[in-house]
């Protein structure tokens, strides 16, 4: 410890004015950005137990005030709430895992530089980057599958995002070198037991890239949900998030309710209270995955 206490007071007498400017510039201009970050999520959570009415004037700035918790009661008494959660994390959990089925090898395959076609069917992965066919034949295609107001659509929509598949074959070509495939191949390992064997257990830090995306984009998504259902017992959480925010609706259950919406006071209070418990659990999990995140990003980002 005392070696250590040296060599840091070593180092601070031998950085110059200006070295010292700048870092206490860097540190100054990092606290003025997390604050930037960190304030509205803090706004949002002391406005969702507050009085409405004291929000909607400006009196709330930085503590709750009046503390009720009328919005957060309501949101334990409406049942759509529980069904679009129980959606959402449905959504989730299969559409990510579906996601790495399907990203995973097709990465592996086009990292291999014995598959000459590789290129070519690149290619048509990147040209949907650009070019799309358009909303009203997507939706006929869905129609005509019969995929319309069903769970599966929901899940199999975005089966694979072309930008996490450039990362996983990216990661895969520049961290795994293929001196290990050649000998897997002499101890009379297959394309699909190298894969599982050896690919799988090497690219822990994409997979985690991947689903943090993927999931990400799952929790997040409601544009899907609009187009392709009309179903309510099939609706995300996001969907009715949006519900309440934009349309102001009457919760199904609870006292409080009008027809039409809630009193203004009320509404907001319901508002604040549902962005809270819909963005909790994306919070909670990254950090677990940041590292991760970092890492994965950084090796797969090294080539296109």
């Amino acid at each position: 410890m005392e070696k250590y206490k040296d060599t840091v007071k070593h180092g601070l007498k031998h950085k110059s004015p200006a070295d010292i400017l700048f870092g206490a510039i860097v540190i100054l201009l990092s606290i003025v950005v997390f604050i930037i970050i960190i304030y509205p999520l803090w706004f949002i959570i002391i406005a969702s137990i507050s009085n409405s009415n004291l929000v909607n004037l400006g009196k709330v700035t930085f503590l709750p005030r009046d503390i009720r918790l009328y919005g957060y009661q309501q949101i334990l008494e409406d049942s759509r709430i529980w069904t679009g959660y129980a959606n959402t994390i449905f959504y989730v959990i299969a559409g990510t895992l579906l996601n790495l089925a399907v990203t995973m090898p097709a990465a592996y395959a086009l990292s291999r530089p014995d598959f000459k076609a590789r290129g070519k069917v690149m290619f048509y992965f990147v040209f949907t980057m650009f070019f799309s066919g358009g909303l009203v034949p997507l939706y006929m295609t869905v129609n005509a599958l019969g995929l319309i107001s069903s769970k599966t659509i929901l899940v199999v929509m975005v089966l694979v995002n072309t930008y996490n598949l450039i990362i996983a074959r990216t990661f895969i070509e520049s961290s795994i070198p293929n001196d290990l495939y050649e000998a897997a191949v002499l101890d009379g390992c297959s394309h699909f037991k190298y894969f599982s064997k050896v690919v799988i257990p090497l690219s822990k830090a994409v997979i985690a890239v991947e689903i943090l995306y993927y999931a990400v984009f799952h929790w997040n998504d409601y544009f899907n949900a609009l187009m392709f259902n009309s179903k309510k017992e099939n609706e995300p959480l996001q969907i009715v998030l949006r519900r309440i925010l934009l349309l102001n609706e009457a919760f199904s259950s609870g006292s409080g309710g009008v027809q039409g919406g809630y009193a203004q006071s009320s509404a907001d209070q319901v508002k604040y209270a549902v962005i809270i418990v819909s963005t909790v659990p994306i919070l909670c999990v990254y950090p677990f995955l940041q590292k991760y995140f970092e890492k994965g990003v950084m090796i797969g980002a090294v080539k296109g």
